[in-house]
């Protein structure tokens, strides 16, 4: 109820997320993206758990390509991996696997990171 309050407070469309389906963490995923004007028709799925919708949502709100980590076969870690890598305009396509676990794109990330500056640096 409190998460349905606030979106009717801030003038959102509360029936985008006034369902038993989602929790009311996810519900405030939704709210969120609803009051920053963003699609969220993409992460209102019951499916994603918040921390998955957060990732998502934190996304579109940087004008990331989710759709390369917009998939339940990513837990948030990961998204929040593959999200870093594309906000600097890496390559993610190297690590964007769900074979790969979160420390495992961190490190691949921090790799890419060093060569793109090493590139940088030679290029002065």
């Amino acid at each position: 109820m409190f998460q349905i309050r606030l979106g009717l407070e801030n003038n959102v469309d509360v029936s985008v997320y006034a369902n038993l389906k989602f929790n009311e963490y996810q519900m405030e995923q939704i709210r969120l993206g609803l009051e920053n004007n963003i699609d969220v028709n993409i992460y209102a799925n019951p499916k994603f758990n918040s921390s998955q919708m957060e990732q998502i949502r934190l996304g579109l709100e940087n004008n990331v390509d989710i759709g390369i980590y917009a998939d339940t076969k990513f837990d948030c870690y990961q998204m929040h991996e593959i999200h870093k890598g594309l906000a600097q305009d890496l390559d993610v396509s190297i690590y964007a696997n769900p074979k790969f676990d979160s420390y495992q794109m961190n490190q691949i990330r921090l790799d890419l990171e060093k060569e793109l500056q090493e590139d940088y640096e030679l290029n002065i």
